[in-house]
């Protein structure tokens, strides 16, 4: 009877790592909504090559501004005309895919005039984009499962206090949290950010960065990840360009590159998490060449 019970333990102590395990099964996460022909967000997810998907971006936020989504050509807010994505939205996740909503952008007007303001920009998402009630949602009734941070211009104080906020509602609904930083670390918008650890996903720009990027050999990219891997995060991705073309300062890897010298070795640390496309409109095939050695 000892053994028995023993050999049970044994069995389930196996079967709740594998679960565990499979429930921190790598993935790649990609952008969308910046270029009117990159295909539709439901056929986005369709393609079976993402678990995470952030539509991109809202670009104007903070400071006593309205707040601005702007989803380059696919549709226009102020005509009312994006809330067809929700049922898109819901789509997706039926396939179990996240879907987050990006704030920030390389191109824009927003800032955190102080901690009141990150609280009132982190009541406005909660209401517009996630779990919240507002008159006005741009992208209908479907909630998002979070928001990613890719802040990139402008004053660098208050985003800790954002991620705070916005942690604060998942005692009603979990906010899943995402950040871009650049690879030179540590990031100068989004450090005391991810320092709050309250961070899921913290995508790692690997390019437009000739320091930290892959630029014929991956040393500077492997030292610089395992620096990163050191974060308060609970996954660390490998963010790189879906083509020479998305990223003009560099930092494209080949696939065949990427699966014989850099994910190897990457994939060994316990907070790899997978890897960031940058974007949809230049992933053709990308994703897919590269999604069974992710």
């Amino acid at each position: 009877m000892a053994a028995h019970k023993q050999s049970s333990f044994l069995l389930l102590s196996l079967l709740i790592i594998s679960l565990c395990k499979s429930s921190q099964a790598a993935g790649i996460a990609i952008y969308w909504g910046q270029n009117s022909n990159e295909g539709s967000l439901a056929d986005t997810c369709a393609t079976g090559n993402y678990q995470y998907v952030n539509i991109a971006f809202l670009s104007t936020f903070g400071n006593g501004q309205t707040a601005v989504l702007n989803l380059a050509g696919h549709c226009n807010p102020s005509a009312n005309t994006c809330t067809r994505f929700s049922s898109e939205i819901k789509a997706c996740q039926g396939r179990g895919i996240k879907v987050l909503l990006s704030i920030g952008g390389g191109a824009g007007s927003y800032s955190l005039s102080s901690a009141d303001d990150a609280k009132q920009v982190a009541n406005y998402l909660w209401n517009t984009y996630l779990g919240g009630n507002s008159n006005s949602r741009p992208l209908g009734d479907a909630v998002l499962d979070g928001i990613d941070f890719d802040i990139e211009l402008g004053s660098t104080q208050h985003y800790d206090e954002l991620a705070r906020s916005l942690n604060g509602f998942s005692q009603q609904k979990k906010v899943y949290l995402a950040a871009a930083p650049q690879c030179p670390f540590p990031d100068a918008h989004l450090d005391t950010a991810i320092k709050t650890g309250l961070f899921d996903y913290v995508w790692v720009q690997f390019y437009n960065n000739p320091g930290c990027q892959y630029s014929g050999n991956a040393n500077n990219l492997l030292n610089s990840w395992k620096t990163w891997t050191a974060v308060q995060a609970k996954q660390v991705f490998l963010g790189l360009p879906a083509a020479t073309a998305a990223a003009p300062s560099g930092g494209f890897i080949p696939a065949d590159v990427l699966k014989s010298q850099v994910l190897p070795s990457i994939k060994t640390s316990p907070k790899y998490g997978g890897v960031m496309i940058w974007n949809k409109n230049f992933d053709n095939g990308y994703s897919a060449s590269i999604k069974s050695a992710v």
